[in-house]
């Protein structure tokens, strides 16, 4: 197993509108054979900031998160124009 964790801070006056697409990238990414977990979040203290937490089966099935129609639609092609810093970065569960 895999994890992701993607911290944005999204452009001001541009909350809503991620918020919103981050609901049918979520339901999509959680039917996705190798997704274990995909769960968006946004800062009680900062609505411009946001972390999406993820879980996969291994790189095959990220690869196929990154590769699908709905992370293009949802995400590459929706939040990410309305973005100002992106910080991704992959763990592994300790055993």
């Amino acid at each position: 197993m895999i994890c992701l964790a993607v911290r944005l801070l999204v452009k001001s006056g541009k909350e809503s509108e991620v918020a919103r697409l981050f609901g049918p990238a979520a339901e999509a990414s959680r039917r996705e054979p190798g997704c274990l977990l995909y769960i968006p979040h946004q800062s009680s203290e900062d609505p411009r900031r946001f972390l999406i937490y993820e879980q996969y089966k291994d790189e095959a099935a990220l690869e196929a998160h990154r590769n699908s129609p709905h992370f293009k639609q949802y995400i590459a092609d929706g939040v990410y124009p309305m973005i100002e810093e992106r910080e991704a970065a992959l763990y592994s569960p300790l055993p």
